[in-house]
């Protein structure tokens, strides 16, 4: 199964060609994607992303890692985790859900459950960027100790984005 790390309620595992129809269901959804890409994908985007983010758990050196979140109670997935290096080499997290998962603690435990495998792997630091207008999100990084360092404009989105941080 090829499992990274498990909460109470949920597993983080590597992704498998068979979670196309979920991904995809996520990823075609604007409310889903208006902070991650500013627009929903396509199938044909969806269809050819997935295989790529497979094939990086193999790359030597990879610093590119995107996870899937599945429900440990049934094996639903419900949405990707990734922990990526910025430009700054730093290590990045970012994590999102389908959205007939939102508003059930998902995101909280996820960011709790990945915040004690990184110490256990030896991480020192992680960084969160959030859209400025994705207020749930920060209130996530916000309650699990990360610190605001900065507002800054991002360069893909070219919108408002708050960047804080987490020393472990």
């Amino acid at each position: 199964m090829n499992t990274i790390f498990e909460t109470k309620r949920l597993r983080v595992r590597k992704l498998k060609l068979n979670d196309f129809e979920p991904f995809h269901t996520m990823q075609s959804n604007l409310n889903v994607m208006q902070y991650v890409r500013g627009r929903a994908m396509t199938y044909q985007e969806n269809k050819k992303e997935l295989p790529i983010l497979i094939s990086k758990y193999d790359k030597v050196d990879n610093d590119f890692w995107i996870y899937a979140i599945e429900r440990k109670q049934d094996n639903t997935f419900v949405g990707t985790l990734a922990l990526v290096k910025d430009a700054n080499n730093d290590d990045e997290i970012g994590y999102r859900f389908l959205e007939k998962y939102w508003r059930q603690g998902y995101g909280n435990e996820i960011v709790k459950g990945l915040i004690v495998y990184c110490k256990k792997v030896g991480f020192t630091k992680l960084i969160a960027c959030v859209v400025t207008k994705n207020t749930a999100s920060a209130n996530i990084i916000k309650n699990n100790g990360f610190q605001f360092v900065e507002d800054f404009i991002s360069d893909d989105l070219k919108v408002p984005e708050k960047k804080f941080e987490l020393l472990l």
